[in-house]
C-alpha cells in the first residue's frame, strides 16, 4: 500500500491517459441512460436528444416510442450535462497534457508533478460527477469550483515549468 504513496517516482505521464478515461466517462455513461444513441453518428447524439419529445413527466404515461430507458425529462437533462462534461473535458485535455510534458522537461520534482497531475484528476472526476447530477445554482457553483481548481492546478504546474526553465534558459546566456 505504500507505493500508492511514493512520490518520488514520476507518475505524471499516466496522467494524460487517465484524464482521456475521465473524459470519456460521461459518454459512456450517458450512452447506457437512452435507446437513441447510434455510434454511426455519435457527434449527433446530444442533438438528436435536445430535439427528441418522446418523453414524460414523473408518473406521467409514456410515448410508445420513447427513447430512454428511464423516460424522464431529468433523464434526459441528465444525459445532455453527461455529454457537455465530456465536451469540456476534452476541451482541457490538450492543456493538461502540454503542462505535464512541460513538467518533465522542466525535470520539475516527481512530488510535484504527481500532485498537481493527480489533483487536476480529482478535479475532473468532480467535475464530472457534479455536472451530470447538477439540479440546483449551488451544485453549479461546487461544479465551477471543480473546474478551477483543475485549471488552477495546470496553471500551477505550467507557470513552475516555466520559471524552471527560464532559469535554465538564463544560465545557457
Amino acid at each position: 500500500m505504500a507505493f500508492l504513496f511514493n512520490t518520488t517516482r514520476n507518475f505524471s505521464l499516466y496522467t494524460i491517459p487517465a484524464a482521456w478515461a475521465i473524459a470519456f466517462a460521461p459518454h459512456a455513461y450517458a450512452e447506457t441512460q437512452s435507446k437513441v444513441f447510434d455510434n454511426r453518428s455519435p457527434r449527433t447524439y446530444a442533438q438528436t436528444l435536445e430535439k427528441d419529445q418522446n418523453h414524460r413527466q414523473r408518473g406521467g404515461t409514456p410515448f410508445p416510442n420513447a427513447l430512454f430507458i428511464s423516460n424522464t425529462l431529468q433523464t434526459k437533462a441528465r444525459i445532455l450535462r453527461a455529454e457537455a462534461a465530456q465536451t469540456n473535458c476534452f476541451e482541457n485535455l490538450a492543456l493538461l497534457a502540454t503542462t505535464v510534458l512541460a513538467g518533465n522537461l522542466a525535470g520539475l520534482p516527481a512530488a510535484t508533478l504527481n500532485t498537481l497531475s493527480g489533483g487536476y484528476l480529482l478535479s475532473r472526476v468532480l467535475y464530472n460527477f457534479v455536472y451530470i447530477n447538477n439540479t440546483s445554482k449551488g451544485l453549479a457553483s461546487l461544479r465551477s469550483v471543480g473546474f478551477l481548481a483543475g485549471i488552477g492546478q495546470i496553471f500551477a504546474l505550467f507557470i513552475k515549468s516555466a520559471n524552471v526553465l527560464r532559469e535554465k534558459a538564463a544560465n545557457l546566456l
